[in-house]
């Protein structure tokens, strides 16, 4: 049986979609470990037992909340590798080549999670780095036993695999494919994080794991070198931070475009009465509708790598910039998206989010991903870790936009070592100073929506952390036009209303996977709440 309530923890909690990498997180947290060192842990525990997003091979976001108030932010996005060029994904034709944009060695870029981990670990770490890394590597060496649904995404990818030798090797039993209960055992993986545990960062991104990591990028015609791999470098960032209803909100700046799109859209609901007209309603969702719709239109138009373009932040989060867009929304009518304003590329639901908070009140929240569902499906062979395919969130062709969801502004275009754009949002509340909540959401294009109707279940509706996770969830993205929601989140008689205001109305199984935390007010307690719509997720406190 799922839990039904938070998990309640005095002192600290760890909530992620792997129930193991959730212990090991808190583990770390009883050992007198703060929530950066039980994050680090935690991120290494899930390139193990959750390949599906957790990672060594890709790379993602951290934001952290200090006791004191004070906030940074961790940039480990993949880079384009130094031999990248905008028409990289065109064939011999000259035409746009979604294989190779997505599936293909081409769609590798550098992978930065080790260098993330190291850099917060250099900044906030409490423990030894080698503490943080052991238990990854027993993990792997000693294996651990398949969940159900582990092994049947491993069954459902295994076809996938099949022009990848090491990949099969990895994720079967000599091409069966393993049953849910059977020890899975990564010896090649436990090597290479024991590299990262004596080395450091050192330990991914010189010797032994570059040299493997380079053949193979040199054996399937990819192009991440071995210089590639030692230039890469992660960013401390200043958070972008926004307000809403006396909540702060603090979140991530481009290169993901999570934060700053949260924010904006937030402002533009700020003006409305969204407890007045009841959560779900038809007034209710088309509002928010509508402010999604916005925020993601002028993502596709502005938003990319900051070190490569110039990206107005201060004006997209600012109140006087949503009121003017709040003047052209109607309250009664769907607005029109137009292919000629910006439409968006593609990027993979299959992300993973974790969330952490200490006895000492720091709060960090954690997206990560290989891209799609296993990444590439490239294991690099004789190191063990799968690779991303994060190269397809970059613009597939220069001047190339359709109706369907290819961009092609100059913004987020592959040159060499420029972070693709992203969707994660990697999100924390405070409120009079003081923190209330810790989340995020896998989910693509989807994230940045899951996020915020989560924000506005716990701020407008009054809900409880478990409730507003298990809450219902929608998502509009400009481009293709169309709303989707949860089908537990719509009625007959509101779709219908929501219908005859114009929207094009699509319902829809599931939408994220929001592993969050909260601090009771009152009691300080932190409840844990991992999203039962993920089969093993979990949280785990003390």
């Amino acid at each position: 049986m799922r839990p039904t309530d938070p998990v309640r923890a005095e002192q600290g909690v760890v909530v992620s979609a792997q129930e193991l990498a959730s212990r090991v997180g808190r583990d770390i947290l009883q050992q007198g470990g703060n929530a950066i060192d039980a994050a680090i842990a935690t991120g290494f525990a899930l390139a193990v037992v959750y390949p599906w997003a957790g990672n060594i091979g890709g790379g993602g976001f951290m934001v952290v909340r200090l006791p004191d108030g004070r906030a940074t932010t961790f940039d480990f996005r993949e880079k384009a590798p130094l031999a990248a060029r905008p028409e990289l994904f065109l064939d011999g034709a000259g035409e746009y080549s979604s294989k190779r944009h997505h599936d293909s060695y081409l769609s590798v870029g550098v992978p930065g999670t080790v260098a993330g981990f190291a850099l917060a670990h250099e900044r906030y770490g409490r423990l030894s780095w080698r503490a943080l890394v052991e238990p990854a590597v027993r993990l792997a060496a000693e294996g651990f036993a398949l969940t159900p649904s582990l092994a049947r995404s491993f069954e459902r990818i295994l076809s996938d695999m099949a022009p990848y030798p090491a990949s099969v090797a990895a994720f079967s039993r000599g091409g069966r494919p393993y049953r849910a209960g059977e020890t899975w055992q990564q010896p090649d993986l436990a090597r290479s994080l024991e590299r990262i545990r004596d080395q450091g960062r050192e330990g991914f991104y010189g010797g032994e794991t570059a040299r493997l990591l380079a053949a193979e990028m040199r054996r399937g015609g990819g192009l991440i070198t071995e210089q590639d791999l030692a230039r890469y470098q992660a960013r401390e960032r200043v958070p972008v931070r926004g307000s809403y209803r006396g909540w702060e909100i603090i979140s991530m700046p481009p290169p993901s475009s999570g934060g700053v799109a949260l924010i904006e859209a937030l402002n533009i609901l700020e003006g409305y009465d969204l407890k007045g007209m009841g959560a779900y309603s038809a007034p209710y969702v088309h509002h928010v509708t509508e402010a999604m719709r916005r925020a993601f239109l002028d993502r596709a138009r502005y938003l990319a790598d900051p070190d490569f373009a110039p990206v107005p932040v201060e004006r997209l989060t600012s109140k006087s910039y949503a009121a003017s867009l709040r003047a052209g929304l109607d309250p009664e009518r769907a607005s029109a998206s137009a292919p000629a304003d910006a439409t968006l590329p593609a990027e993979s639901e299959h992300t993973t989010h974790y969330s952490v908070v200490d006895a000492e009140g720091m709060a960090v929240s954690v997206t990560y991903t290989l891209e799609a569902g296993f990444g590439s499906k490239i294991v690099v062979t004789g190191a063990g870790f799968l690779l991303n395919n994060e190269m397809g969130d970059f613009n597939g062709k220069p001047g190339l936009t359709t109706a369907t969801g290819l961009i092609g502004t100059s913004p987020n275009l592959a040159r060499p070592e420029q972070r693709m754009l992203s969707s994660m949002t990697p999100t924390i509340l405070a409120r009079n100073g003081e923190l209330v909540a810790v989340l995020g959401s896998p989910g693509g294009r989807t994230i940045i929506n899951t996020v915020l109707v989560t924000v506005l279940d716990i701020i407008d509706g009054g809900m409880g952390i478990q409730q507003a996770v298990n809450a219902p969830r929608f998502h509009h993205q400009w481009l293709p036009d169309t709303l989707r929601i949860e089908e537990a989140g719509v009625t007959p008689e509101v779709a219908a209303a929501l219908r005859a205001m114009g929207h094009q109305l699509t319902i829809r199984g599931r939408q994220g996977s929001v592993q969050a935390i909260m601090i009771e007010p009152g009691t300080r307690v932190r409840l844990g709440a991992p999203d039962l719509r993920d089969a093993d997720a979990a949280a785990a406190g003390y």
